[in-house]
């Protein structure tokens, strides 16, 4: 039987530690703050933003809400990015993603500034995860693929990490993680010849392809962990399912995270921690 690798247990050692490094700062007149920049009403977005807000109160992180309207004009996103960017009781931005069509989102990516940006989208802060510098944060979902697999003592240096996704968002940063902690990693995609051929290859085996219900039982040699980052609402049944067709790979794999319950919580956790570092930074007690 495998281990099931929930996310909630990762998550609480995250906010407790975040929560720890919250209350010494606030003790030095200093309050970690996260502003949440939303634009438009969609579901995900709004359920995104509840969790974050949940979690950064359990870890006495302020939060300032910033919305807009899904008609904005460019100009007045722009203002609402520049202005969080100069506050300086912000310690973090988190924009919510995808911004309407109508709006250049690769404009207001720029105009964020590196040393706010929680959830690593700037090009600042890639670049820091690409060349190891320390620089900015790495995407939250990325980082919480290796905050889960060592919180459950799965052996990264030396193994063989197989990325299947090649996203700026999960793929290449976690590729790029894992292998900032000793691991050989390869990086697969939908595309590539024989993609179960390579995944079994895997030692650990990080699902990121986007699409419901992908991989199988085929595509995991025995005993390998396998991170499920998809999550997607089933059509017929309405049941969150992710990238791995959980209950057939079960019985193969050494380790695995359910959906829901595994890698999302920890995400959230993660963004609080990044709104603690940053604020450690700007007070000149960060690394």
């Amino acid at each position: 039987m495998a281990l099931i690798m929930k996310g909630a247990p990762v998550a609480q050692a995250l906010t407790e530690d975040a929560s720890a490094r919250a209350a010494a700062l606030t003790a030095k007149g200093v309050t970690p703050k996260l502003a949440i920049l939303r634009v438009g009403e969609r579901p995900e977005d709004i359920s995104y933003e509840k969790g974050a807000m949940k979690r950064c109160a359990a870890a006495g992180v302020l939060v300032r809400q910033v919305t807009l309207p899904a008609w904005c004009t460019q100009t007045q996103l722009m203002a609402a990015v520049e202005a969080l960017g100069e506050f300086p009781s912000v310690h973090g931005i988190l924009m919510m993603r995808p911004l309407p069509v109508a709006l250049d989102e690769q404009a207001a990516r720029r105009a964020l500034v590196p040393a706010k940006d929680m959830d690593g989208i700037t090009d600042g802060s890639l670049a820091g995860v690409f060349t190891g510098s320390g620089e900015g944060f790495a995407p939250c979902t990325a980082q919480a693929v290796v905050e889960l697999l060592k919180y459950y003592g799965v052996p990264l240096r030396g193994a063989h990490a197989v990325v299947a996704g090649r996203s700026l968002v999960v793929g290449r940063p976690a590729a790029m993680l894992l292998m900032a902690e000793g691991a050989t990693v390869t990086i697969c995609h939908s595309g590539t010849r024989d993609l179960a051929a390579e995944t079994r290859r895997g030692d650990i085996v990080v699902a990121a392809i986007g699409k419901m219900g992908f991989f199988g039982p085929e595509h995991f040699a025995p005993g390998a962990a396998v991170v499920d980052v998809g999550i997607h609402a089933d059509p017929d049944t309405g049941k969150l399912r992710g990238d791995v067709r959980f209950d057939e790979a079960e019985p193969v794999v050494g380790a695995i995270t359910p959906v829901p319950g595994g890698l999302g919580a920890v995400t959230t956790a993660v963004l609080v921690h990044h709104v603690v570092e940053a604020a450690e930074k700007a007070a000149g007690l960060g690394k």
